[in-house]
């Protein structure tokens, strides 16, 4: 109906522009830059007169109004004969076709009875129709004779045409599809002798009926939409319920319905119908899903499929992933890949990343540039210029490091007859771009003062002259490497090196990933001492989509959290009552109130949180894993949440009913709130807010101990055998033949008559009536010993694996008394297989558990008190004295294989000898190395120690799910084993001399930065070597 086209009076085509007026032919239009040009428009068909222009389609026959381009009506032009308007044809200005009435069937029980002529041989009638239902019934009618009906109607959003006939199997049509788009259907249907046939939209779909004698006759009334109660009788019963939408041009046996006599009441009957008007809404526009969600919609509302999207909620408005890696750190999960959401329901969508969670979250953000490079022949006239993508948009990189407490990169530079400044004029050679796309001329390890690098700030550069070593301009090898910290200016983007040009002249650099760590938002806190005391910011604004999320504790059986009020609008959140928490709101339509209601009191001074969202389709609230619980908004009411005054945090503006205790990381539709910066200047409010250890110290495993930090907690493991953020991670250890471990406790003697350690109960002449035992272990050989516990008065335990692969603990408690043995000899425990052991003894009750599953109590005999402790031996004995036959055939022969998490009481020996963090006496003898005991099954004992080497890993975003751990093992190739044995073990080659390099190159640097050139010369080229030889995607960033 509409043709464009732009012709120019030049060689060159002109910049395609929008005309203030419109044309049916062409419009002159003035000349710009001696560019004539001329649009011409078709309105109801081609070509434009005087133009060969072909088009596929007829032109339009029918009628055209309310014609407007930009504003302009082109009807009304035409109609005037202006000068810009071509008329060709037969185009008057009065339209001859029929005005169709349309009629909206406004609910499930709205209907159209219209009458029609009994006892005909043929049933037929059409009518167009749009809806956004899946299903509904169109047209029914019941049938003479065959004492059957006629069924029209819509399911999943195709057309059915059914013959309903008592006692026989329904004849079904089906035709169309998709037919709930909004959009007019056209459909026709007849059914005639054993015939029925229905037209959608120009398709024909037919079938022939086994009727045998009878044929179809109609029976009188029409029922488009619907059917009074009594229609179907007890016959049958409709089988989707009633239609919502419009139709229009109903005919019923070629014979058109006059709608506005049905209206006047003289045809017909109806119920809940609206004549002359079709008042279907398209509620998917504007598009309130968020987030790229899909909308689909029915008759009285709208749909959001939320597939793919990364958010949740009945708009997609509510994340799925964490803020930051503080986050998902303080939810348990440990070292891994993570989707982030740095902005939460902002509209920045989620990215992967690594977050390395040690005592403090690191975030690291890789990119495509952190190979060595090394450039040559440049100069100012031919810079070269290195870029770096990172896996997330700067607006991301922004949000991540906005959110941080601290972020740095490691830039590496070096220099060989390469300066960074023009020493005449102080112009730049070399710099590099941040984030902002300005101009940096400061070096790693430097504060961001222009042209300064870290020797010239610790004053060892090695020329005083200068503030960077290679401005020395020397003809050997240096470098100017370190940490770039101002977080306003991460991460870079940019290189830019111009001095390599002269002979011998030539430059290096690498560039690290973005590190950041923490969370700024995440302990932003607040303590509210009095109840008449509160924070007050800027108005909430969420008039579409609003969400509140946020920490609070208290000993308080009610308070205001947050409340923000507009002339009638308001949303307020409150603890109502000690288990209740209340999300209150008005947005025009009335107030509103949804409780979350908890079986144990809120007011128990831990950490709660809480979140409340607020859409176009609901409001919800949720407590910490309660039910969330909903209120769906009216259809039709008003929408938009309409706030004026000032948000309140932790009171009302009344001053009354005020929060007592603390509220932490208060965000705003995604956005974080500094409530620490206002609690500074606000009577009765204090920054911070301490005792996180009541909430988060469950995540201290294995026995270490929450510790208390101003912004957060720690788990002190000092008396774990376990290691790690939350003591989760075992120390485990693979035994060599002959090897051993062996603990003493006689050392610290003199200092524990003092101290309150827990250790030193162990030490001196104290008598241990109790001791907690803990260890894992694999191994295929027996006899073992797996732990052996002496005492000065030649008293002692022994666990230890007995020649025909029974585990045996041993007990003697009295030098004059045969030990008390206790037995599981119920399987071979040397069979390469991963045991657990448990002994707890209260004096002289021992109980005992293997593997979690078999369990033994036993009351020995040979007394109750263990007295003065010697020492703790893994593996061989090296002096076997006054012991049994048994423990000592053991002891001779040691232990091969895997211990791990060994434990008694508070003292922890593998980890004292492989992680020793205070003095210890510690004898480690033979082949004792940190290992993992954790393997497959059938595998032989000394062949499966192996170091863990993680390969980078940078996922998929379909999975959509946050990863503790996306390394990913490969068992499908098994008949190429070998092969790929053989491949890893030169891998593991490989990496360890890369790593041996990184670790050389790094204790150079730092040790003899300003002095030894020829040492940085040497490294550099190592590195270059044996960046050929090994490939960067292997490379791993430790910390």
């Amino acid at each position: 109906m509409i043709n464009t086209g732009i012709l120019c009076s030049s060689s060159a085509w002109a910049n395609e522009s929008t005309s203030q007026w419109m044309s049916t032919g062409s419009v002159s239009m003035p000349k710009e830059n001696s560019v004539t040009w001329i649009l011409i428009l078709s309105f109801g068909g081609t070509p434009a007169p005087g133009k060969s222009v072909s088009f596929p389609h007829k032109n339009f026959h029918g009628c055209l109004e309310n014609l407007y381009y930009n504003g302009v009506d082109i009807i009304d032009l035409a109609k005037q004969q202006k000068p810009q308007i071509i008329t060709m044809g037969n185009v008057s200005f009065s339209c001859s076709q029929p005005q169709s009435v349309p009629v909206t069937f406004l609910s499930p029980r709205s209907y159209l009875a219209l009458p029609g002529s009994s006892g005909d041989d043929e049933v037929s009638a059409s009518f167009q129709f749009r809806t956004w239902n899946k299903a509904g019934l169109l047209l029914f009618s019941e049938l003479q004779l065959v004492s059957g009906g006629l069924l029209l109607f819509l399911n999943d959003g195709k057309l059915k045409l059914n013959l309903y006939q008592p006692g026989k199997l329904p004849s079904d049509i089906t035709a169309g599809g998709g037919l709930n788009d909004g959009q007019w259907h056209f459909i026709s249907l007849s059914a005639k002798r054993n015939h029925l046939s229905v037209v959608v939209d120009g398709q024909v779909a037919s079938a022939s009926l086994s009727l045998g004698p009878e044929q179809i006759y109609s029976g009188g009334n029409y029922y488009f939409g619907g059917c009074p109660d009594n229609c179907f009788g007890s016959k049958w019963k409709n089988p989707v319920g009633g239609f919502q939408g419009c139709m229009r041009r109903i005919s019923i046996s070629n014979k058109m319905v006059d709608l506005i006599s049905v209206q006047q009441g003289s045809l017909g009957n109806f119920s809940d119908l609206q004549i002359d008007s079709c008042g279907i809404t398209d509620r998917c526009l504007p598009n309130y899903c968020e987030h790229g969600g899909e909308c689909s919609q029915s008759w009285n509302t709208f749909h959001c499929n939320c597939a793919h999207t990364g958010y949740n909620g009945a708009t997609c408005h509510n994340p799925i992933y964490e803020q930051s890696c503080e986050a998902y750190k303080h939810r348990g999960n440990t070292s891994g890949f993570y989707y982030i959401d740095s902005d939460g329901s902002g509209p920045l969508e989620s990215f992967l990343l690594y977050c390395n969670m040690t005592e403090t979250a690191w975030t690291i953000i890789q990119h495509n540039g952190s190979d060595l490079t090394r450039v040559r022949n440049t100069n100012p006239e031919n810079p070269y210029a290195g870029f770096f993508e990172y896996v997330a948009s700067l607006e991301q990189l922004q949000a991540t490091i906005h959110r941080a407490e601290h972020c740095e990169q490691e830039l590496t530079y070096y220099c060989k007859k390469s300066r960074l400044v023009n020493k005449q004029d102080g112009t730049p050679l070399s710099w590099w771009v941040g984030r902002t796309n300005e101009t940096q001329t400061y070096w790693g390890g430097s504060l961001p003062d222009p042209q300064k690098c870290a020797c010239g700030r610790e004053g060892n550069c090695i020329d005083s002259q200068y503030y960077c070593n290679c401005d020395a301009d020397r003809n050997e090898w240096t470098n100017d490497t370190g940490f770039l910290s101002y977080k306003e200016h991460l991460p870079v983007t940019k290189i830019v090196i111009t001095d390599t040009g002269r002979p011998h002249s030539e430059a290096a650099y690498r560039l690290g990933p973005l590190l950041c760590r923490g969370d700024r938002s995440f302990w932003n806190s607040a303590s509210f001492n009095t109840e008449a005391s509160y924070l007050h910011f800027p108005t909430f604004h969420g008039e579409l989509s609003a969400d509140v999320s946020f920490f609070f504790k208290t000993t308080a059986s009610s308070g205001v959290f947050l409340e923000n009020l507009g002339i009638t609008d308001f949303i307020r959140i409150e603890l109502r009552s000690p288990a209740l928490v209340t999300f209150s709101f008005d947005v025009g339509n009335g107030p509103f109130e949804i409780s979350v209601q908890s079986p144990t009191h809120f007011n128990d001074n831990r950490w709660h949180h809480v979140r409340v969202e607020r859409n176009m389709k609901e409001a919800s609230i949720q407590v910490d894993h309660l039910s969330p619980k909903t209120q769906p908004a009216p259809a039709d009411g008003h929408i938009l949440l309409q706030l004026n005054s000032q948000l309140f945090v932790g009171g009302t503006a009344t001053r009354q009913r005020g929060f007592l205790g603390c509220i932490r990381s208060l965000q705003l539709n995604g956005l974080a709130v500094d409530l620490e910066e206002r609690a500074k200047v606000t009577p009765g409010v204090e920054p911070g807010c301490r005792g996180h250890c009541s909430s988060y110290g469950k995540l201290c495993l294995n026995g270490g101990k929450c510790r208390e930090k101003p912004r957060g907690f720690s788990c002190d493991c000092t008396f774990s055998a376990y290691t790690g953020p939350f003591c989760s991670n075992e120390i485990s250890a693979y035994f060599g033949s002959g090897s051993s471990v062996i603990y003493n406790f006689q050392e610290n003697y003199s200092l524990s008559k003092n101290s309150s350690s827990h250790a030193a109960s162990f030490h001196g002449d104290m008598k241990l009536s109790r001791e907690m035992i803990k260890l894992s272990f694999r191994t295929t050989r027996t006899p073992s010993l797996l732990l052996y516990v002496s005492s000065f008065y030649k008293e002692y335990l022994s666990v230890i694996i007995a020649k025909n692969g029974s585990l045996q603990i041993r007990y003697k408690l009295n030098r004059y008394q045969e030990p008390d043995v206790v037995t599981f000899d119920f399987k071979n425990m040397a069979d390469g297989q991963l045991h657990h052991i448990m002994i707890n003894r209260e004096e002289e009750v021992v109980f005992v558990e293997l593997d979690e599953n078999a369990r033994r109590q036993v009351h020995l005999t040979s007394g109750t008190e263990f007295s003065a402790v010697k020492s703790l031996v893994l593996g061989r004995m090296l002096e076997p004295s006054g012991i049994d036959q048994e423990t000592a055939l053991a002891g001779a022969q040691g232990f091969l294989g895997c211990l791990s998490a060994v434990q008694l009481s508070h003292v922890a020996p593998l980890k004292a000898a492989l992680h020793p963090s205070r003095p210890a006496l510690i004898t480690v003898s033979g082949h004792v190395t940190e290992s993992s005991c954790v393997s497959q099954a059938g595998t032989d004992a000394t062949s499966r120690e192996r170091t863990h080497s993680f390969a980078d890993h940078s996922g998929t975003r379909d999975d959509r799910e946050p990863r503790a751990n996306a390394i990913k093992n490969d068992s499908a190739v098994i008949g190429g084993l070998i092969a790929v044995v053989v491949f890893i073990l030169l891998c593991i080659t490989a990496i360890a001399v890369r790593i041996y390099q990184q670790k050389r190159l790094y204790k150079r640097n730092e040790a003899k930065r300003s002095e030894n050139v020829d040492s940085a010369e040497a490294v550099l080229k190592s590195e270059l070597n044996i960046q050929n030889a090994v490939s960067e995607n292997q490379k791993e960033y430790f910390f």
